[in-house]
């Protein structure tokens, strides 16, 4: 049985939900720097959810938003599917166009994972700590 009451106000923002309580992506963002953006990715990143992360971190490229970096924090993944794969190779391929550099921080193996069967470990920048990866030259 579905719950269709309207969203009270301790609801989270729509834009924060999809679907079920399990298929919820958080993203948070906090600029270390005017030049650099984390982006802290929490949640599953599907089919569902996806969208979110892509339009997320492509928004940073956007000439207007003066980033130089963007880290992506991905310890808070709980799922990481094909589909969020796709979106990180899509967000890198955007961001080396953009002349912006991408760096993901993780250490969780339920993000490692994916990236080492799918091979695309040697694409990526990754750090093990946010700070790391914002302190790497």
């Amino acid at each position: 049985m579905s719950d269709t009451r309207p969203n009270s106000p301790a609801d989270p923002p729509a834009s924060r939900r999809s679907g079920d309580a399990d298929d919820q992506i958080t993203l948070s963002s906090h600029r270390p720097t005017p030049s650099q953006i984390v982006i802290e990715v929490g949640g599953e990143v599907d089919m569902l959810t996806s969208p979110q992360l892509r339009a997320a971190v492509l928004e940073q490229f956007e000439p207007s938003s003066n980033v130089e970096l963007v880290v992506l924090g991905m310890d808070g993944v709980t799922f990481l599917g094909t589909s969020g794969l796709a979106v990180l190779i899509e967000v890198r391929e955007a961001a080396h166009a953009a002349g912006v550099e991408l760096r993901l921080a993780c250490t969780a193996r339920r993000v490692l994972r994916p990236l080492t069967i799918a091979g695309l470990v040697p694409l990526f920048d990754i750090h093990p700590t946010l700070d790391e990866a914002l302190a790497a030259t």
